[in-house]
């Protein structure tokens, strides 16, 4: 028997959902709502009976939920029809509270609630969703899943900001991580396809999305990841920018009067390799530079660059690497950017084989040559099939 979980990815105008067998990672149906709470919304669905798609407007999360729940009355999977266990829920920011996933009731909400200023992008749409599914699912259990949880295992060297006390206790300033889910799920992937305990593998795991982020994972547990107290910390991304000097801000305030949000707006939409080049796809920046096009050029090279940086840092902080993994989005597809952001670290033991690193595969497949002393692996991330398998965990311990 198959034990289904509703994922749901609650943004600020957005709701993505999947159906998904906790066992077997089937995903029996997934989804996108955009456009909550704008004069026109659209409802994506995919199911065995092919894709729908219907618009009109989404007065909040309510309203788009309701419609979710009527596309899979329409057009399937039914949910009267699967045995469904339980809905899991992406919340990102789970602050220096929450390690685990953990079962949803009035407590979790008021905890999660507290972290707002943490997260006042993010939190607060999860809360909606959360609000939401309790009350269309009340007899359901649901469980929250933090995308930072899997860096709670960072050690205080690794987290702590050089800043006063008072901020570090009072205000929790202190780096927290990120992309938690995919970590956890592409580690246990890469110790499969090695053949080894993740208990006895250091790695250096890079997930590359319009997100971009890296971290340092030795035997099983994140010692040290680019993200901080958010996720504009780091490499760079689509829309932000990483790394950059803090006294920017300032800067640009005194030069410019620019706003703290001005600042904040532009690092975190109008910067990285949009800012770079104009398109924040890699796709396109990797297109455009092909034919010598001086910025898309640019930004291909700075974001190779920085990724180049963070393995070498986190070789050090490792002392010993066994694998460098590349995931997400750009980091599964785009194999000229994997064998740029390695190039040179062979006296590291790290290389990457051109023809192996050129092939395409549904399956994680490794890109470096035959006897490297570090293996380059390329992992398939699914991050709702780990948010439903840690639901499911909960729910059975639970039960």
């Amino acid at each position: 028997m198959s034990d289904f979980v509703l994922v749901l990815n609650a943004g600020s105008s957005s709701l993505k959902y999947s159906l998904v067998d906790a066992v077997t990672g089937h995903e029996a149906a997934s989804g996108t709502v955009q456009q909550i709470g704008e004069p026109s919304g659209v409802l994506n669905h995919s199911a065995p009976s092919g894709e729908q798609r219907s618009e009109r407007p989404f007065v909040n999360h309510a309203d788009a939920l309701q419609a979710v729940m009527d596309a899979f009355t329409d057009h399937g999977p039914s949910l009267a029809d699967v045995t469904l266990r339980a809905v899991g829920h992406r919340v990102v920011h789970g602050g220096a509270r929450f390690s685990v996933p953990v079962l949803i009731d009035d407590a979790l909400v008021e905890a999660v609630q507290s972290l707002v200023p943490l997260a006042p992008l993010h939190n607060p749409a999860n809360l909606e969703g959360i609000a939401t599914a309790r009350a269309l699912f009340p007899d359901l259990p649901q469980v929250a899943v933090f995308d930072t949880a899997f860096h709670q295992t960072l050690p205080p060297h690794a987290y702590t900001y050089a800043v006063p006390l008072s901020l570090r206790e009072e205000h929790q300033i202190r780096r927290y991580g990120f992309h938690g889910t995919s970590y956890s799920f592409v580690a246990a992937e890469a110790a499969r396809v090695l053949g080894r305990p993740l208990s006895d593998l250091n790695l250096i795991v890079l997930h590359l999305g319009n997100g971009a982020s890296a971290t340092a994972i030795e035997r099983g547990r994140s010692v040290d990841t680019s993200m901080g107290i958010s996720p504009l910390e780091g490499l760079v991304m689509g829309t932000r920018s990483g790394d950059v000097d803090p006294a920017l801000h300032a800067h640009l305030h005194r030069q410019l009067g620019w706003s703290i949000d001005d600042v904040d707006r532009v690092l975190n939409r109008e910067s990285g390799l949009r800012g770079l080049s104009g398109y924040n796809d890699f796709r396109d920046v990797d297109r455009w530079r092909q034919f010598g096009d001086e910025g898309p050029m640019l930004a291909f090279d700075v974001f190779c660059y920085r990724i180049r940086k963070y393995v070498g840092a986190y070789y050090a902080v490792l002392g010993t690497v066994d694998a460098v993994v590349f995931t997400a989005g750009v980091g599964e597809n785009a194999a000229s950017m994997r064998a740029a952001a390695l190039s040179g670290l062979e006296r590291l033991g790290i290389a990457v084989d051109g023809e192996r690193n050129d092939q395409r595969s549904d399956e994680p497949w490794l890109i470096s040559p035959e006897g490297s002393e570090v293996a380059v692996l390329v992992v398939q991330t699914n991050e709702e099939w780990e948010i439903a398998r840690q639901a499911m965990a909960v729910v059975g311990s639970a039960g």
